[in-house]
Parts: structure tokens; C-alpha cells; sequence
């Protein structure tokens, strides 16, 4: 019997190709955050290089366990983890509430370790509310997942920072149009192994175009040292703080519930739809990850939803090119030079890309959308409802500015709060008090392939 594609392992130049090409995905949304908790800590650009070379270390371990799994920890699914930018709020909360600075990652250390062993205690009770997320509600999130996404491939298509001269010129935008259209144009024109890594191609020559323009910096490279290691509790023991472990917690259940249902849309991409004992896997693995984080200078680590839609697109569905892609990052936090190669490709170009990448996501949830009964009036107020929640991080990022820090953590975040908004009115019309049909049981019929792209967004409305 035939593996299933999730367990294939391709050839390793495409195994490698495609797996970088997952890697080139998530770069900047795993360097963000300790670029940001280091600046706010005052740390010098030699202990920032190590800060973030050694999240790029934990980003691997964690997608290693995730994808190849040990024992009941690891969905084995091609699920990427890395540090997730709900934490940075919180950190940076604490690294102002902090006297002595040098005191401040020891104590964000400290609450990340407590809060992933909690997570970790919990998984499998979280994992039981896989039967709240029916078709209605995962189409829901998986849409709010692409569209929460696709404001940062806006900025990035602006520039490296909003306070830059050239920030949102006509030359960064154009670098980012030009790469989108290379992407397009592989993806139409092309065939086999070509078309599934036009992405990586669409970063690579995006890149050599924007060399004439000045905007590819080939500085990172000059100065970054050959190898490194990120050497255990390098900025000292962890302290365990109360008010600090509290915070750190409420990141934790945020990002438990963004991976599962991360953990819902990939495995129905993949033909491989997530169950109860999947979830409860995968959680362990993201909570186990950002346990150890810590232990190599590395924060809290969860799913990454923008290389979802790059599975949905290439429709390459095999866990080990992720694994593969894991062990890159592992490798770049061994070795700062070969992690400031990925740093060279410029924001904008990588804006143009992740246009194509984030999209995929929110066209993933509208298909699922498409066959969630919504015929039904009940089911139409549940979207719209939860869409708009949803949405509200993104149109009016503000909007909560009133409300105390620990809340905003929660509710500045649209997947959550829709996804919340969504599991409840589906209670309150489709299963309190017989208030309608479970709409979980309707649609319940296999679809037929779709073609290119799609197809694979399609399948996410399967069983």
C-alpha cells in the first residue's frame, strides 16, 4: 500500500528546495519577535544576533518534534512551529515593569517554562473541543487566519520599517508587484518540480532585481561569524515571577487555540483531517517546544499559519520536507552566516510572495465556507458575526487600546476572538436547546478535486 503524501519523502534536492522554501516563509515572523524584546531590553547587536539565532534553534526543534514526533507528541503533520508574536505584548510588558534589565529575560524565561508544562498538562483536555469546531466554524477561522496574515505582507511590501525614508515608496512596491507577478507567472506557466517551488524562485530573483535599487543588503552576511551555538541560560537561570507566569499562561491558551485550529485547516488540506488524539499531539508538541525554548534563550513557540498556505499551494503534503525546512532553522542557529543568507532577501519582496501565501489561506476557508449550509440563516449570522470580530484587530487596531493588558493579549488577536465568537453562536443556534440541526452532520459529503491551486483549498471543506 501507497503512503499517504503526508508521509512521502520526495527526492532530496526537492525535499531540500522545498523545504528552504517553507523556511524563507516563516524567516521573518520567527526574527521579529526577539528583535523586538531585545531592543526594548537595550541588548548590544552581538547579543541580538545570538537572541535571535537562537530562536531560530528553538523554531527547529520544535518543528522537528512536530512534524517527525515522539511517542504521543507531534501531529506528523507538515506543521511548522516557531515563536509566535502573541508573546511579544506580554514580554515586552515585562521587560517594562523590570528594574534591572539583565533581570528581564531570566524572569520571561522563567514564565514561558511554567507555561508550557501547564500546556503541556492540558493538552489533551484542550483537544476535546475538536467536536466545537464544525465546518461553520473552521471555515470561519481558517478565513480569519488568511486575512489576520495578509496585513503583514503589506508591511513587508512597504519596507523594512515604517520609520524608514523609503518606507511605502514606489520602489518598494514595485519590488513586491514584480515579485508577485514572477510568482503568478511560474505558477501558470510552469510544471512540476518548477511550479511547486516558484515561490523560493519568486525570493530569489525578486531579490537579484532588487540589488540595482539598493534595497538587498548583503551586510548581515559579511559580519555574521561562521558558527555558533545558542549556549543553555546564556542570559541567566530563570526566575519564576507570579504576575509574569500569569501573562505568559494566557499566551499560552491563545496559541493552543490558534494551533488547533491551524491544526484543523492543515490537516484538511492534506487530506489527512485532524482527529482528537492529532490535536492533543500537536498541542504537546507546542507546548513541550516552548518549554525547552527557554533552556536554549528562545520563547514561547507555536504553529505558523502562513506556511499553510504554502502547503495549499504547492500542494506538496509531505511531513518531512517541513522536517527537513526544521532542520534548516537548526542549522542557521548553529551557523549566524547561513541564517543571514535568508535575512538578505528585502520586505518588499518578500510582501509579494506572502500575498500569494496568506491569500491561499483565507481562499481555503471561503471554499470551506461555500459548503457550510449556508443556506441556513442561523449559519450566515454565525460567519458574519465572526468574521467581523474577528476582523476587528486588523480594521481598528486600537479598538481595544481601554481595556487592562492581560485582555488585549487575548483580544488583539482576531483568530482567537473570532474563533471564540464562532464556537459560541454555533452553540447558541445549531445545539442549545435544539435551536437547529448540528450543521456538523450536514455536511459531511467529499467533494471532487478542484484544479491547480484550489484543489488543495478545497479539500478543506472534506468530511
Amino acid at each position: 500500500m501507497a503512503d499517504h503524501p503526508v508521509d512521502e519523502k520526495l527526492p532530496p534536492l526537492k525535499m531540500a528546495t522545498t523545504g528552504l522554501q517553507h523556511v524563507a516563509a516563516m524567516y521573518a515572523g520567527v526574527v521579529a519577535p526577539p528583535l523586538i524584546v531585545g531592543a526594548a531590553i537595550g541588548l548590544t547587536a552581538t547579543e541580538l544576533t545570538f537572541l535571535t539565532g537562537a530562536c531560530l534553534f528553538t523554531a527547529g526543534l520544535a518543528t522537528l518534534l512536530q512534524t517527525l514526533g515522539i511517542w504521543k507528541i507531534g501531529a506528523r503533520l507538515p506543521f511548522v512551529n516557531g515563536v509566535t508574536f502573541g508573546g511579544v505584548a506580554p514580554m515586552t510588558a515585562i521587560v517594562a515593569s523590570t528594574n534591572d534589565k539583565t533581570d528581564a529575560l531570566p524572569i520571561i524565561f522563567g514564565a514561558v517554562i511554567v507555561a508550557g508544562l501547564l500546556g503541556f498538562v492540558a493538552a489533551p483536555f484542550f483537544s476535546k473541543a475538536i467536536r466545537f469546531f464544525p465546518p461553520v466554524v473552521t471555515g470561519t477561522v481558517i478565513t480569519l487566519i488568511g486575512m489576520s496574515l495578509l496585513p503583514v505582507a503589506f508591511g513587508w511590501a512597504q519596507g523594512p520599517s515604517p520609520t524608514a525614508d523609503d518606507y511605502g515608496s514606489t520602489t518598494n512596491l514595485g519590488l513586491a508587484g514584480i515579485t508577485l507577478v514572477i510568482v503568478l507567472v511560474l505558477r501558470r506557466f510552469t510544471r512540476g518540480f518548477v511550479k511547486q517551488i516558484a515561490v523560493l524562485l519568486g525570493l530569489v530573483v525578486g531579490t537579484l532585481v532588487a540589488i540595482p535599487f539598493g534595497a538587498t543588503d548583503f551586510g548581515p552576511v559579511a559580519d555574521a561569524d561562521v558558527l555558533g551555538f545558542p549556549t543553555p541560560f546564556h542570559f541567566g537561570a530563570p526566575q519564576f515571577q507570579i504576575a509574569a507566569i500569569l501573562s505568559m499562561c494566557v499566551v499560552m491558551v491563545v496559541s493552543m487555540t490558534e494551533s488547533t485550529a491551524d491544526m484543523l485547516a492543515l490537516g484538511e488540506i492534506v487530506d489527512r483531517p485532524a482527529d482528537e488524539k492529532t490535536i492533543a499531539a500537536g498541542l504537546r508538541a507546542d507546548t513541550l517546544g516552548s518549554a525547552i525554548s527557554p533552556l536554549f534563550n528562545g520563547f514561547t513557540c507555536s504553529a505558523f499559519a502562513q506556511n499553510i498556505g504554502l502547503v495549499a499551494m504547492t500542494k506538496i503534503r509531505s511531513r518531512y520536507v517541513v522536517a527537513v525546512g526544521g532542520g534548516f532553522l537548526v542549522l542557521m542557529g548553529l551557523c549566524p552566516m547561513a541564517a543571514s543568507l535568508i535575512a538578505v532577501v528585502p520586505r518588499p519582496v518578500l510582501g509579494g510572495a506572502g500575498v500569494v501565501l496568506f491569500g491561499s489561506v483565507a481562499a481555503s476557508g471561503i471554499q470551506t465556507l461555500v459548503r457550510a449550509s449556508l443556506d441556513k440563516d442561523n449559519n450566515v449570522l454565525i460567519v458574519a458575526v465572526s468574521l467581523a470580530v474577528g476582523i476587528i484587530p486588523i480594521a481598528a487596531p486600537e479598538f481595544y487600546h481601554a481595556f487592562p493588558e492581560n485582555a488585549r493579549i487575548v483580544l488583539d488577536s482576531g483568530i482567537s476572538t473570532g474563533c471564540v465568537v464562532a464556537i459560541l453562536l454555533n452553540l447558541a443556534f445549531n445545539h442549545i436547546g435544539g435551536g437547529g440541526e448540528r450543521e456538523a452532520e450536514e455536511v459531511t459529503h467529499p467533494m471532487e478535486a478542484g484544479d491547480e491551486i484550489t484543489e488543495a483549498s478545497r479539500a478543506v471543506a472534506r468530511g
